[in-house]
């Protein structure tokens, strides 16, 4: 069976959620409940906060089910 993996974009990155990885460990959300709130659906809102503040929320998930990758489009 294929893994789940659900992306979220605010036009600069894109944030990669793999449901199947959380620990729950709840620091996305404790962090940035702006951008990462469990109660609303979808559960990430990308114009919640800067980029530069979403990016450092994601690097402080502990299971690596969230991730994120530039969409820059300059070659």
């Amino acid at each position: 069976m294929d893994e789940l993996v659900k992306q979220y974009s605010n036009g600069e990155i894109t944030v990669v959620w793999k449901p199947g990885m959380c620990a729950h460990s709840k620091k996305c959300w404790t962090g940035l409940v702006e951008v990462f709130d469990p109660k609303k659906k979808p559960w990430i809102d990308m114009q919640g906060a800067s980029t530069a503040r979403i990016i450092e929320q994601v690097r402080e998930c502990p299971s690596g089910a969230l991730d994120f990758f530039s969409n820059d489009k300059s070659e």
